[in-house]
């Protein structure tokens, strides 16, 4: 049975396992206003859930 010849120190265990949880955004497209948004935030219009909620100006 291989056994290490040295202890992983953390720092080089913790950067080993830091991309485990990266996931690529939820992104849908909203057939109402016609482009695409992620999920659950306001659009780039300013739309959230068929409702205007930012006004840009």
């Amino acid at each position: 049975m291989a056994v290490p010849a040295r202890k992983t120190s953390k720092a080089k265990k913790r950067l080993r396992r830091a991309q485990d949880n990266l996931k690529k955004p939820e992104i849908s497209f909203d057939e109402s206003l016609g482009d695409y948004r992620r999920s659950h935030h306001v659009s780039l219009k300013g739309y959230y859930k068929g409702r205007k909620v930012i006004d840009k100006e």
